[in-house]
C-alpha cells in the first residue's frame, strides 16, 4: 500500500487551495519524502481510522509519520516545509509560535478556503506521472 518510510499527506481533495498546496509540495519534494491521499478517499478514511484520529481534525491537512504519529493543521504544514527543497524549511521556525496562535490563523484560512479559492466537484485526477505518488487501495 504505502512504501516503507514515506510520510503521507492527507488533504481536502475538493479544495482548490489544498490542491495547489499539494502540487507545490510535489514540486519541491526533491527527496521523495511524501505520498498523498485525499481525506475523502477510502484509503484516507482507513488511515484516519487506523490511527483513531479525532473527527474534528478531519477537515484539515494531516501529515502521517511512518511511526504512526501524526500532525494536523499548522503543525502538519510546518513539518512538511522542513522536508522541502529551497528556502522553505526556514518556515519551520514558526513552530516556536504557540500552537493555539498558529492554529487560529490556520483555522481562519481553512474556514474561508472555499469562498476565497473555490471548490471542485470531485477530487483531482493526477496525471500519469503523478499517479505513482498517490496511494490507493
Amino acid at each position: 500500500m504505502v512504501e516503507e518510510g514515506k510520510k503521507i499527506i492527507l488533504f481536502d481533495g475538493v479544495c482548490n487551495l489544498c490542491d495547489s498546496a499539494i502540487n507545490f509540495v510535489i514540486k519541491h519534494d526533491k527527496n521523495d519524502v511524501f505520498r498523498y491521499a485525499s481525506l475523502q478517499s477510502d484509503i484516507g478514511k482507513k488511515l484516519i481510522s487506523e490511527r483513531s484520529i479525532d473527527s474534528a481534525t478531519i477537515d484539515s491537512i494531516i501529515l502521517i509519520d511512518p511511526k504512526l504519529a501524526y500532525y494536523h493543521k499548522s503543525t502538519a504544514a510546518l513539518q512538511i516545509t522542513k522536508q522541502l527543497s529551497g528556502i522553505y524549511p526556514v518556515f519551520s521556525v514558526f513552530l516556536i509560535v504557540p500552537k493555539t496562535i498558529r492554529d487560529w490563523v490556520y483555522d481562519f484560512v481553512a474556514k474561508n478556503r472555499y469562498k476565497w479559492f473555490g471548490k471542485k466537484e470531485s477530487c483531482m485526477i493526477p496525471t500519469p506521472e503523478l499517479k505513482a505518488l498517490f496511494i490507493d487501495q
